[in-house]
């Protein structure tokens, strides 16, 4: 499966339309970019249940700045619109491979359940 160019115009669209999503957040001018880009490519051959997106910070300054994004590459993966894993840095395909198992295995029941908790104050909140 080839990679999506993320836009502002469509980051919405591909985050809420998709399950699964990771983007690699990168520039033109970055080395370790260019070079990591075959090996993103490849997995998105691998893990076809997978949205492979790539970010060009330097056209989306705006996309890039909304999520802090101050070295690249930068590594993000979504599942179920929950950033569950977003750090500097190039991957190894093994690495990346674990990765991407990690985050379809995880249980999102579990992960919803924590984000609630935070941001409702647990489930004990309003009660004394």
């Amino acid at each position: 499966m080839a990679t999506v160019e993320l836009t502002d115009a469509n980051f919405e669209q591909i985050i809420t339309g998709n399950e699964r999503v990771i983007i690699d957040f990168w520039a033109p001018w970055c080395g370790p970019c260019r070079q990591f880009a075959p090996v993103f490519e490849a997995a998105s051959e691998k893990h076809p249940d997978f949205v492979f997106a790539k970010v060009n910070s330097d056209e989306e300054q705006a996309l890039a700045g909304q999520f802090g994004i101050r070295s690249i590459p930068t590594l993000m993966v979504f599942r179920e619109q929950v950033i569950l894993f977003s750090e500097a840095g190039a991957l190894p395909a093994p690495q990346l491979d674990a990765l991407l198992e990690q985050a379809r295995t995880l249980d999102m029941a579990e992960v919803h359940r924590e984000i609630a908790e935070r941001e409702g104050g647990g489930p004990d909140a309003g009660t004394a």
